[in-house]
């Protein structure tokens, strides 16, 4: 990710926080960290050793735990995938935007911290993802991208390169939404 010589000349700083088995190298972050960087932003790429048993009800005191010392006045964004969904309330609690990657809205904690967020927020989905209710997601913002037939990798059946169609699809909605 971004050097400090690198974040220091961006106007804005973004802190991207992985999922459970989805590091920020994979290549959601890998694409969304440059059309951050083309836009004025530094990145703080968050790296973790989830624990291997991890308790469901107590895994996102964890994940905010994990995410919170990275937070500082020079936060302008959470960028955060599945997992890292859970820290939605130190975005709703710290007043900032968000783009949240196939978030667990199954799960009533995020949905509850997205309902109380005062600050903007995207949610990126496929309707072949579990966590994801294209419904709720509708209900909680008006920035929504729903891929149909995406699972929770956010890729496509058929050929690859619709995987990576649906890729670029979310780069160009992160992008016009932090411009």
């Amino acid at each position: 990710m971004a050097d400090d010589k690198e974040m220091s000349m961006a106007d804005r700083r973004a802190v991207l926080i992985p999922g459970r088995g989805y590091d920020t190298r994979y290549p959601l972050f890998l694409y969304l960290g440059e059309a951050l960087r083309r836009v004025g932003f530094g990145l703080h790429g968050i790296s973790w050793q989830v624990p291997e048993h991890f308790d469901i009800d107590t895994i996102g005191r964890w994940v905010c735990d994990q995410v919170a010392p990275t937070l500082n006045e020079r936060t302008d964004l959470l960028v955060g995938k599945s997992l890292g969904t859970l820290a939605a309330p130190l975005a709703a609690g710290r007043g900032l935007p968000a783009v949240w990657l196939t978030p667990l809205l199954h799960r009533g904690d995020v949905v509850d911290a997205l309902r109380g967020a005062t600050a903007p927020f995207i949610l990126v989905g496929g309707t072949a993802d579990s966590s994801w209710d294209g419904g709720v997601a509708r209900r909680l913002t008006p920035h929504v991208l729903e891929i149909p037939g995406a699972d929770h990798a956010l890729m496509v059946p058929g050929p690859l390169a619709r995987s990576a169609e649906a890729l670029g699809q979310v780069c160009t909605v992160v992008e016009d939404f932090v411009r």
